[in-house]
C-alpha cells in the first residue's frame, strides 16, 4: 500500500489548514507540516483553475532550495469560481453575507489546485466540483455566519457545516476537494511518483 511504499520518503505538506491535515492522516500518511509565509496574489489575467494552479505553485517556490532527494513537497489552493469571478475567504460578517447571497439558488464550481515538488520534478493537478445551492434565505445565511464564522473558507462556506447540510443541494465531483483537498488526486499522483 502507498504508506509502505512511501516510508522512504519525507512528505511535506506546506498548509496551516487543519482540515487538508487530517484528510492526509486519513490516508494513513506520515507527513510533516511546514509553513512559509506567501503572499497569496495572482495576475489578474489569470481564470478558473489558473489561479489556483498559480496560487499552489507559488507556495511552493519558497521551499525549493531546500528541498532534499527524497522530500516530496505538497502545497495546495482552493477557490470558489462564480458568474467568473473567483471568490476568495470573506474578511468581514458583511462580505461573507454577500458571497452566500451570490451563490444562493445557483450552481458554482469549487477548484482545488494540488502542486507536487520534488528536487528533479513539478507536477500540478486541478480538481474541479460543481456545488448547486439552494435558495438560502437571509435569517440561514445570518444564522450560519453568526454561529460558524466562515472567514477561512473559500467562498464563505464549509461544505461539511451547519449550510452545507441544509443548503446544498446537488454535487458533482469530489465531496472533499469542496473541503479543500481532492484525496483521490493526491493518492493517485503519489503513487505515480514513487512508481
Amino acid at each position: 500500500m502507498l504508506h509502505q511504499n512511501l516510508k522512504n520518503y519525507n512528505i511535506i505538506l506546506a498548509s496551516g489548514s487543519p482540515r487538508r491535515q487530517q484528510f492526509f492522516k486519513n490516508l494513513g500518511l506520515d507527513f510533516s507540516i511546514e509553513l512559509k509565509p506567501v503572499e497569496e496574489i495572482y495576475p489578474p489575467r489569470l481564470r478558473h483553475f489558473e489561479i489556483s494552479d498559480y496560487l499552489s505553485q507559488l507556495k511552493a517556490l519558497p521551499f525549493k532550495a531546500h528541498l532534499k532527494p527524497k522530500d516530496i513537497l505538497i502545497t495546495s489552493d482552493t477557490i470558489v469560481w462564480h458568474n467568473e469571478t473567483a471568490l476568495g475567504k470573506p474578511r468581514t460578517e458583511a462580505e461573507a453575507f454577500q458571497m452566500l447571497q451570490s451563490l444562493s439558488n445557483t450552481t458554482h464550481e469549487v477548484i482545488t489546485s494540488v502542486c507536487f515538488t520534488t528536487t528533479n520534478y513539478e507536477k500540478t493537478v486541478s480538481s474541479v466540483t460543481k456545488v448547486t445551492f439552494k435558495a438560502l434565505t437571509e435569517d440561514e445565511i445570518n444564522y450560519y455566519i453568526k454561529t460558524c464564522k466562515p472567514f477561512d473558507k473559500a467562498g464563505g462556506y464549509g461544505i461539511q457545516e451547519w449550510i452545507g447540510f441544509i443548503g446544498v443541494t446537488k454535487l458533482e465531483g469530489s465531496y472533499f476537494n469542496v473541503m479543500g483537498l481532492p484525496t483521490d488526486v493526491v493518492y493517485r499522483i503519489l503513487n505515480e511518483i514513487i512508481a
